[in-house]
């Protein structure tokens, strides 16, 4: 998969874990609404990416432009997941 974008990142604020960590958080999105994902994959990357970004209106703002950039949607996602049984795969 390529990207013909820039992902939403707080290079300002953030480490190069930090980032790597968000970047992969994002490939995990793109993989869910492409060919689907683990949930407990996605879920443990959201839990570190809400580790990073612990403020909801912060979660947003970044969530809005990923949603721009990519055409994908963290909260639909992360919904999805929330809604899928443990040990299933996340795809929407």
């Amino acid at each position: 998969m390529s990207t013909d974008y820039n992902y939403p990142l707080d290079t300002e604020h953030w480490n190069t874990e930090e980032i790597i960590d968000v970047v992969n958080f994002y490939h995990l999105v793109e993989k869910a609404n492409e060919s689907g994902v683990k949930r407990e994959d996605l879920m443990h990357a959201y839990s570190r990416f809400k580790q990073i970004v612990p403020s909801k209106s912060e979660e947003k703002t970044l969530g809005s432009e990923f949603e721009k950039q990519s055409g994908y949607s963290l909260y639909k996602t992360i919904k999805q997941a929330r809604n899928t049984s443990e040990g299933e795969v996340v795809k929407l």
